[in-house]
């Protein structure tokens, strides 16, 4: 059995990712999906130790509740781009609500192994929504409603972003869409990544056949620009999507329901699997 980490607080100001520490083993964990159900599920983390993130390609993980192994899988790990950050992902199958434990295992130079255990909180249903469910029709802000640099906090925001509003895509059906919530500008703990900028490569890839929304977590960002998260303005979008994390990326198919979702980031490999195989199920037009 993995020794039982302590909790040591989120990983960031606001961020909402739980922050693990083991003294006994010296990893530091981040749990990427704290809003995990019943289901299958994907399950992100980051590993750390003294010498910083642990990069190994595959780590092996189990889930137990009640003292019974349930679930086992392999986290193969992600780097994010620049290779600065990265985020090891599993899927597995929660057959039950209830705390269960997530065991994290990886072997050592010396042929030895390591590894850490932490919570996962697994609820009968998730807050934001479910692979399944139909995507709120939300009206987010677009370049009608104020200049690019008032809809984003990023240097740099593709404009092709912000054409839509979520209602407006969903109404017109028929192509599938990729909603990212991110705030490029304050992308500053461990779990976050350039999330919008992702959705920008792949609009130029797929654009054509999807379309892709970014809606930034502040209202105001402009003035978040220049006077901090202390004028920082939440969107009730996250109120209305229920997030509580600072990053979340939707796959919606063609008719309006949630394909896919991707709490922390998602990278482009993960993500454009999810789109293709909307794509690919999508009827042909």
């Amino acid at each position: 059995e993995a020794p039982r980490a302590a909790p040591a607080g989120d990983a960031g100001l606001g961020s909402g990712y739980p922050r693990y520490r083991d003294e006994a083993s010296g990893l530091t964990a981040v749990l990427g999906t704290p809003d995990l159900a019943v289901g299958e599920q994907r399950v992100a983390f980051v590993l750390s130790n003294a010498e910083g993130i642990v990069r190994l390609p595959v780590v092996s993980v189990e889930a137990t509740i009640e003292g019974s192994a349930m679930a086992s899988a392999v986290a193969r790990f992600h780097s994010f781009p620049e290779g600065i950050r990265g985020i090891h992902v599993a899927t597995l199958a929660f057959d039950r609500p209830g705390e269960w434990t997530l065991e994290v295992w990886y072997p050592l130079p010396d042929g030895t192994t390591t590894g850490t255990s932490f919570p996962l909180a697994v609820a009968e249903r998730p807050r934001s929504p479910a692979v399944g469910e139909a995507a709120p029709a939300s009206v987010n802000r677009t370049l009608r409603d104020a200049p690019v640099a008032e809809l984003s906090t990023g240097a740099e925001p593709d404009p092709e972003l912000y054409r839509l509003t979520i209602a407006e895509a969903l109404a017109a059906g028929g192509r599938p869409l990729v909603v990212v919530f991110a705030s490029p500008g304050f992308c500053t703990n461990a779990l976050c990544g350039p999330q919008a900028e992702v959705a920008s490569v792949l609009r130029e890839r797929y654009g054509d056949r999807a379309d892709f929304i970014h809606v930034d977590l502040f209202e105001n960002p402009h003035e978040v620009r220049t006077g901090g998260l202390d004028a920082a303005i939440e969107t009730p979008l996250l109120e209305e999507w229920g997030l509580e994390t600072d990053e979340w990326t939707f796959v919606i198919d063609g008719g309006g329901v949630v394909a896919a979702r991707f709490e922390a980031f998602a990278p482009e490999a993960e993500l454009e699997a999810a789109l293709l195989a909307v794509l690919d199920a999508a009827p042909a037009s």
